[in-house]
């Protein structure tokens, strides 16, 4: 039965396509236009990843890398020269697009049709095939002049291939200090092939893509107006690398072409690197396009008001699906990574729990995979039940403070137990259990000095809260240490909950009931010290005597995020809950045009594209929006998830990035792209609608 219904879904898919192979979206489409190697041919040290640039008039359409160059196309018909956007007769118009492969046409002139299927193939290789038709009535002798543009550094070593179908170099890149610090492994070193599916005609080496401060340097722009490439840039910064191919087309008919970028470590073989590329010249990447959909197909189908919020729901699994990695180093298990393109060190360590958030959404699209990425942390476990802070193929992040071990917020229970609620199998759920209550025992024991049923953040305190920077209360009362945390405790109710629900679930009914137990006398705590009834919110507590006073009176009554997440736990009274509701309303507070900030509008630390001082973090808008839905407020989760994916709308129509956070009032986001938590808004719409 089972095997028959993946048949139908199959089926279902062949027969009436996915929504993301039967796309005709342009650049003011909230398109996710970065595109990474599938998760069956990736790998963590040498990984090439692109950022489809295809929205701005002032550049040309390019495959955008971190370190690596970008590579793209310039024309020439009868001597008129299209080397950027706004030169093109019709703009790109996308028509398929997944984690992995890009497909698209435009015109760069009135009667040349360029149909592009662009694929990253692996971790190494990335596969640009091109149909390039001629809808004109005459004949049109076109030149194509393929090139890879270094932006940050230059090519060295350049060599032209043995039958002359590109070239041979070598570049360089550079780990951030973080991943110095952290001894990550990183190939400094590589060694690349750019190559067509047929002869070159001529090809130039260059030491700019248009402006030179040398005036003897060649400039490759205008060797492209006045003459057939065939230059060396004598000075060697080889920044520019060009490759000409000259095609008569007649009319009404199509030419292929197919380029070809290969990277591998720099002592390799060039011969074994050639052979992997050209032996792609002919693979059939339709194909691919087949596995995606099928991959994609699990996907729920929502019927969605909104075009554009349809567009941002398939593209968030695009995301969160080009993150994953498969399994390497300490890794048994497939893995995440925060951010493949641009690579950037602390995105590029391993998994963190609060980043695992998106895991329930990615439950839905591959259950195997999200639930493999659990198992990444039980594997890992100590014996004494602790989890690293961070978790990757090759780290194990503890960052030893006053004697602890820095974990990470505990999410872990409570997330294996909603993955489960979507997989239903059961041998996840046995080994997630006893590897939950291991580390639930080990978070209790360790993180309540004072050992009256409340605990704190711990070891490194500030990491371990998730809120890591601009925090009103770490930075203008005292580090997060001192403080009976709202946050950790209510947490820990939803992790006790969690539990409860998976022991009944195998039948351990007396661990259940230990269980709810705990979860009740926490709850208890919670109202009884936490709740402020002056200003009906609830706060952090001074460890000492459990009160809102720390240095100043009432100097820890900061109304941030955190006062919301009892409604998550489920902590809140009905009472409460109305209280809060009140607080979630009010414009000079919460009610902010793109969602929930991290701290009330109306504190004078509140800065709205701060870091946890106002922006928008998708993933507790997502705690809040599950708070308000369990306690009957859908109208009011319903508006909140328009409010955030207006923002997210807004900003991938711009850049086609997802960002790690969103200003909470304007259209706005920052600091990194490419973040794989914001893809759990998806959750959000298939919660809403599903």
């Amino acid at each position: 039965m089972k095997k028959y219904f993946m048949f139908l879904i199959l089926l279902t898919a062949s027969a009436f396509g996915q929504y993301l192979s039967n796309l005709n979206a342009t650049k003011d489409d909230p398109v996710y236009s970065t595109y990474a190697a599938p998760l069956s041919r990736s790998e963590f040290i040498v990984d090439q990843g692109y950022q489809f640039i295809w929205y701005d008039n002032e550049r040309p359409i390019e495959y955008q890398t971190d370190q690596a160059g970008n590579i793209g196309i310039a024309f020439r018909l009868n001597n008129n020269l299209r080397t950027q956007l706004l030169q093109y007769y019709k703009k790109p118009v996308v028509t398929a697009s997944y984690s992995d492969i890009v497909k698209y046409y435009y015109y760069p002139f009135r009667d040349i049709r360029i149909d592009v299927t662009f694929q990253v193939y692996s971790s190494r290789i990335a596969i640009q095939d091109l149909k390039i038709t001629n809808e004109g009535i005459l004949n049109a002798e076109l030149s194509v002049y393929p090139y890879i543009n270094h932006t940050t550094g230059k090519f060295d070593d350049i060599k032209l291939t043995d039958v002359k179908d590109g070239f041979l170099f070598h570049h360089k890149e550079n780990p951030d200090g973080w991943m110095k610090e952290h001894n990550i492994p990183f190939q400094e070193d590589l060694l690349n092939a750019f190559i067509l599916s047929s002869s070159v005609d001529a090809y130039g080496t260059y030491n700019q893509f248009e402006k030179s401060k040398v005036k003897s340097d060649s400039l490759f722009v205008k060797d492209l107006k006045i003459k057939t490439l065939w230059q060396k840039n004598a000075e060697g910064i080889n920044k520019v690398i060009a490759l000409q191919k000259n095609l008569s087309i007649r009319p009404k008919q199509s030419v292929d072409l197919r380029i070809i970028k290969g990277v591998t470590e720099g002592n390799k073989k060039a011969e074994d690197l050639l052979t992997q590329c050209r032996g792609l010249m002919k693979e059939d990447l339709n194909k691919y396009i087949k596995e995606d959909e099928k991959t994609y197909a699990a996907i729920p189908k929502l019927n969605l008001e909104y075009k554009d919020q349809e567009m941002v729901y398939w593209n968030a699994f695009s995301l969160i699906r080009q993150n994953m990695l498969p399994p390497e180093g300490k890794c048994s298990y497939n893995y995440y990574v925060f951010s493949r393109e641009p690579q950037w060190g602390w995105g590029h360590g391993g998994q963190v729990f609060h980043e695992s958030l998106v895991m329930l959404a990615y439950a839905f699209m591959d259950p195997v995979s999200a639930m493999n990425s659990q198992r990444v942390y039980m594997e890992r476990q100590w014996d004494d039940g602790y989890i690293n802070y961070r978790t990757g193929p090759y780290l194990d992040e503890q960052i030893t403070t006053n004697g602890q071990n820095t974990s990470s917020a505990p999410w872990y229970n409570w997330q294996n137990w909603e993955i489960y609620k979507v997989t239903k199998d059961k041998d996840f759920l046995e080994d997630a259990y006893e590897s939950g209550k291991k580390f639930y025992n080990y978070y209790v024991t360790n993180r309540d000095k004072d050992k009256d049923g409340l605990c704190e953040w711990g070891a490194h305190a500030v990491l371990e809260s998730v809120r890591d920077a601009f925090v009103a209360v770490w930075d203008e009362v005292a580090d997060p240490a001192n403080f009976e945390g709202v946050d950790v405790n209510s947490m820990l109710v939803s992790e006790a909950k969690a539990l409860e629900a998976m022991a009944k679930e195998l039948g351990e009914d007396d661990e259940a009931e230990e269980w709810k137990d705990d979860a009740a006398k926490r709850t208890e705590l919670i109202r009884k010290f936490m709740w402020d009834k002056e200003t009906d919110f609830f706060y952090n507590v001074d460890m000492k005597d459990n009160d809102f006073t720390y240095k100043t009176t009432n100097d820890i009554k900061r109304k941030e995020i955190i006062g919301f997440l009892p409604l998550w736990a489920g902590v809140a009274t009905k009472e409460q809950a109305a209280e809060l509701l009140k607080h979630f309303n009010n414009k000079n507070e919460f009610y902010r045009p793109n969602g929930v900030p991290t701290l009330a509008a109306n504190d004078p630390y509140y800065n709205p594209i701060g870091y946890w001082n106002g922006p928008i973090w998708v993933p507790w808008q997502y705690l809040i929006f599950r708070g308000l839905m369990d306690y009957g407020y859908k109208k009011e989760a319903e508006d909140l998830t328009n409010r955030v994916i207006d923002n997210i709308n807004w900003n991938l129509k711009q850049n086609h990035w997802f960002w790690e956070l969103y200003s909470a009032d304007e259209y706005q986001a920052g600091w990194n792209k490419s973040y794989i938590w914001t893809g759990i808004v998806a959750r959000m719409l298939i919660d809403l609608y599903k």
